[in-house]
C-alpha cells in the first residue's frame, strides 16, 4: 500500500544537507585532480573520535577526485615512548634535542606506530593508504640542522631535496600516501625532521593546491584574539614585527609563506580539534582558519 504525508514539503534538515552539496559544488569541480598536503600530528591527532573523523575527511576529499597526502607528526607519542625507556628529552627552542638512540626511537614510533595507525583509520574509513618516511623512494633527502649559534641538535634534519616519484606512484593508483618526518641525509645518517617543515617541502614539491597546517589554535589571531581569515605573505611580516605573530606561531606561518612562495596554491592554518574543519574551509563560503595565499 502506498503510503501518503501530510505535507509534500521536504524535511527541512533534508534540505539543509542538499544545499550544502550545492554549495560545495564549484569547489569540487575546481579542485578535482589536485593535490591537497594534510600536515597531521601532535595535539591535532586528539582522541579516537577525532581521528575517524580526520580519516574520513581524507577519504571523502579522494572520492572527490583531490589526491590528499598525509604528512604527520608523534612528538608527544615520541616523548611518551622515551619516557618509558627511561631516555631523557631535552629541547633547545621547541626541537628536541636528537642523540642516536633518540632518533632510533622517533623512527620506531614515527614510521611505525604512529603512522600504520592513521593508515589503519584511512582504512576502517573505506580508503586506501601507504604508511612511508622520507626514506622510501628517497621521497626526501635530508641535511643536518646547523643553528647559528652553534648549538648541536644531534640527528634534526631539514629538507634539501624531494623526489615526488613514490608519492605519484602511490595516488595514481588510488592510495593515500601517509609520510612519516624521517629522512636520510647526504651523510647516510637517518634524521629526524620537524613535521611542518617536511609538510610544506612536500607540498612545494608537489605544486599542491592547498596545504593544510592542523594544528590546536583556530589560526593567526590579531592582538584582540580575532582570526586573521586571509593574509598575504607580507603581512606575515608585518605581523610577526609588530608582535602580532610570537612564539611557535612564527616557524608555521614562516613555513607557509615558504610554501607559497615556492609554488603552492595556498596554505592554511587550521584547529584540527574542530570536527571536518578541512571540508568547512574548502566547501563552504565561510571558510575556517587562516589562508596564507601569494602577494597580489
Amino acid at each position: 500500500m502506498a503510503t501518503t504525508s501530510e505535507s509534500n514539503a521536504p524535511d527541512p534538515s533534508l534540505l539543509a544537507k542538499a544545499e550544502t552539496l550545492v554549495e560545495a559544488l564549484p569547489y569540487l569541480q575546481r579542485y578535482a585532480g589536485q593535490t591537497f598536503v594534510v600536515k597531521y600530528g601532535g595535539h591535532a591527532m586528539g582522541d579516537a573520535e577525532t581521528a575517524r573523523q580526520f580519516a574520513a575527511d581524507i577519504v571523502l576529499l579522494r572520492q572527490c577526485g583531490i589526491n590528499p597526502v598525509v604528512v604527520h607528526g608523534g612528538g608527544p607519542q615520541i616523548g611518551s615512548m622515551l619516557k618509558r625507556l627511561g631516555v631523557e628529552s631535552r629541547f633547545v627552542d621547541g626541537l628536541r634535542v636528537t642523540d642516536a638512540v633518540t632518533v632510533d626511537v622517533a623512527e620506531m614510533v614515527l614510521a611505525g606506530a604512529v603512522g600504520k595507525e592513521i593508515v589503519g583509520w584511512i582504512g576502517t574509513a573505506g580508503g586506501r593508504a601507504a604508511g612511508i618516511s622520507g626514506k622510501d623512494g628517497w621521497l626526501v633527502t635530508a641535511r643536518k640542522v646547523e643553528r647559528p649559534d652553534g648549538t648541536d641538535l644531534g640527528y634534526v634534519g631539514e629538507p634539501l631535496h624531494v623526489d615526488r616519484t613514490i608519492i605519484d606512484t602511490l595516488t595514481s593508483a588510488g592510495i593515500i600516501p601517509v609520510v612519516a618526518p624521517i629522512a636520510i641525509g647526504t651523510d647516510g645518517w637517518t634524521y629526524n625532521i620537524n613535521a611542518d617543515t617536511m609538510a610544506g617541502a612536500i607540498a612545494a614539491a608537489l605544486g599542491a593546491a592547498r596545504f593544510f597546517l592542523l594544528t590546536d589554535v583556530a589560526g593567526v589571531l590579531d592582538k584582540q584574539k580575532r582570526l586573521l581569515t586571509d593574509l598575504s605573505p607580507n603581512d606575515i611580516t608585518t605581523l610577526i614585527s609588530d608582535g602580532t605573530i610570537a612564539g611557535g606561531m612564527i616557524p608555521k606561518v614562516e613555513t607557509c609563506v615558504k610554501a607559497v612562495e615556492q609554488g603552492v596554491g595556498a596554505a592554511v592554518i587550521l584547529d584540527g580539534r574542530v570536527p571536518h574543519v578541512m571540508l568547512l574551509e574548502m566547501f563552504t563560503q565561510r571558510g575556517a582558519g587562516t589562508l596564507i595565499g601569494r602577494a597580489a
